[in-house]
C-alpha cells in the first residue's frame, strides 16, 4: 500500500520533477493539440503539396515535380533549424534591426532546452511547428518554375531564401515586441501574408527571371493525373486543420473557430469556382473544383481565428473569385508562365484575405492583436496596417528573391536545364527515372 502511495505521488509530481519550476504552467492538453497540429501540418508540403503539384504535371516531368517539394521540404527545415528560427524568433541587441530581424542568438537553436515552454507547451514544438510553416512557403514558389529548373539550383535557393527571405519577413510579422509589422498590429493569424503571398510571389518572380517553359502555347502540356491533385488537395485540406487551429497555440475555443472556419470557407470557394467554371465554360471541372478549396483556405488562413461563419463565407466566396480570374484572365493578359498557379491562388487570394481581415474580423475576439481595430474599433485605421503589412511583405519577397535567385544561379552555373533535359522531361534526364515504368 505504501508503494503504491508512493508511485501515485510520484506521478503527480512528475510534470514538476521533470519541468522544475515553470512546469506550473505546463498544459499537456495544449503540447498534445500542438504535437498533433505539427504532425498534420507537416503531412501537407511531402505529400498534399507534392501531390498536388505532381499530378497537374506533364508525366515526363511528375517525379521531379514531386522532388522539388520533398527537396524544398527538408532543405528548409534543416536550413530553419540552423538558423532561420533565430533569425525570425530570436532578439536583436540593435532596436532597429529588431524591426526588421531577430539576432543570432539561437543558430543551431543554441541557448534552449527541452525543458523550455512556450507559453504552455514546449519550445521544441513550437519551433517543430513553425519549421513545417518554413517549408511549405517556398514549396509553394516551386509550382511557379517546374520543368525548367536545375534541380541543384533549387536546393541552394531554398536554403538561402529561408533564411534570408523567409525568416525576416516571419519576424516582421510574429517577432513579438519590437517587429516592425507586429508593433503595427497587422493581423495574420495564420501566414496570409507569412506564408501564402511571400511563396506565391516568389513564384513569379522566379517564373519571370527563369523563362516560360519550351512549347508554351504550342505544344499540348496536359496533367498527368488530375486524380492525384484531387487526393493532394484533400491532403492539404485535411492537414489544414492544424495549419489554422495550430495557429491559436491551445486546445481552445479559438481553435475550434479557426476550425469551424477552415471546414467552411473552402467549401464555399469551392462552389462559387464551379460556378464561375460553369458560366464560363458551361463545364465543371474536378482540377476547379479543388483548385476552388485551395484558393479557399488561402484566402482564410489570415483570418481563421478573427472571424465569424458570416466573415468566413465571404472570404472563401470572394478570394474564389480573385484566384480564378487570376488564373484564366490575369495569367493570360500579362503573359508569364506560371505552371501550377501558386501567383494566381496563393498571393491573390492571401492577399485578399491579409485585406479583408480588417473589416471581417470580429471586434470583441480575445486573440486579436493590439491594434487600431481591438483598440477602438477602427476598421479604417486597420485597413491601412494592413495594407502597410503587404506592401512591405511584397517589397521585401520581391528584391529578396531576386538576389537569392542570382546568387544560386552563380553557384550552381546557371538555373535553367539545357534544351535537351528539358525536351526528354526531368525524370529522367535529372533523376535517371520515370513516374511508370510499363
Amino acid at each position: 500500500m505504501k508503494t503504491k502511495l508512493l508511485w501515485l505521488l510520484a506521478l503527480f509530481l512528475s510534470p514538476v520533477l521533470v519541468f522544475g519550476t515553470e512546469t506550473t504552467t505546463l498544459d499537456t492538453g495544449d503540447t498534445a493539440w500542438m504535437m498533433v497540429s505539427t504532425a498534420v501540418v507537416l503531412l501537407m508540403t511531402p505529400a498534399g503539396l507534392a501531390l498536388f503539384y505532381a499530378g497537374m504535371t506533364r508525366s515526363k516531368n511528375v517525379l521531379n515535380t514531386y522532388a522539388m517539394v520533398v527537396g524544398a521540404f527538408v532543405v528548409a527545415f534543416v536550413a530553419w533549424i540552423v538558423a532561420g528560427y533565430s533569425v525570425a524568433f530570436g532578439v536583436n541587441d540593435n532596436s532597429t534591426l529588431q524591426m526588421f530581424t531577430g539576432g543570432f542568438n539561437h543558430i543551431l537553436l543554441n541557448g534552449i532546452n527541452w525543458t523550455d515552454l512556450s507559453g504552455t507547451y514546449p519550445t521544441y514544438v513550437f519551433i517543430v511547428f513553425q519549421g513545417t510553416f518554413a517549408a511549405i512557403t517556398i514549396a509553394i514558389a516551386s509550382g511557379s518554375i517546374i520543368e525548367r529548373m536545375k534541380f541543384s539550383t533549387w536546393l541552394v535557393f531554398v536554403f538561402i531564401w529561408t533564411i534570408v527571405v523567409y525568416a525576416p519577413i516571419t519576424h516582421m510579422v510574429w517577432g513579438g515586441d519590437g517587429a516592425l509589422l507586429f508593433d503595427a498590429g497587422a493581423l495574420d493569424f495564420a501566414g496570409g501574408t507569412v506564408v501564402h503571398m511571400n511563396g506565391g510571389l516568389a513564384g513569379l518572380v522566379l517564373a519571370i527571371l527563369i523563362g516560360k517553359r519550351a512549347g508554351l502555347n504550342k505544344t499540348a502540356m496536359k496533367p498527368m493525373s488530375i486524380m492525384l491533385t484531387a487526393l493532394g488537395a484533400a491532403l492539404l485540406w485535411f492537414g489544414w486543420f492544424g495549419f489554422n487551429g495550430g495557429s491559436a497555440f491551445g486546445a481552445n475555443a479559438i481553435a475550434g473557430l479557426a476550425f469551424l472556419t477552415t471546414a467552411f470557407a473552402p467549401a464555399v470557394a469551392a462552389i462559387v469556382w464551379m460556378l464561375l467554371e460553369y458560366m464560363t465554360y458551361k463545364k465543371i471541372t474536378l482540377l476547379g473544383a479543388v483548385s476552388g478549396i485551395v484558393a479557399g483556405l488561402v484566402a482564410i488562413t489570415p483570418a481563421a481565428g478573427f472571424v465569424d461563419v458570416s466573415g468566413a463565407f465571404i472570404m472563401g466566396a470572394v478570394g474564389s473569385i480573385v484566384a480564378f480570374y487570376g488564373v484564366i484572365g490575369l495569367k493570360k493578359k500579362l503573359g508569364y508562365d506560371d505552371s501550377l498557379d501558386a501567383f494566381g491562388i496563393h498571393f491573390l487570394a492571401g492577399l485578399w484575405g491579409a485585406l479583408a481581415v480588417a473589416f471581417l474580423a470580429v471586434k470583441d475576439n480575445d486573440l486579436l492583436w493590439d491594434g487600431p481595430l481591438k483598440e477602438s474599433g477602427d476598421r479604417m485605421g486597420q485597413f491601412f496596417v494592413q495594407v502597410e503589412s503587404v506592401v512591405v511583405v511584397g517589397l521585401f519577397t520581391l528584391i529578396g528573391t531576386v538576389i537569392v535567385y542570382y546568387i544560386a544561379s552563380f553557384i550552381t552555373n546557371g538555373a535553367r536545364v539545357d534544351e535537351e533535359s528539358e525536351s526528354v522531361g526531368l525524370d529522367e534526364s535529372l533523376h535517371g527515372e520515370k513516374s511508370l515504368n510499363l
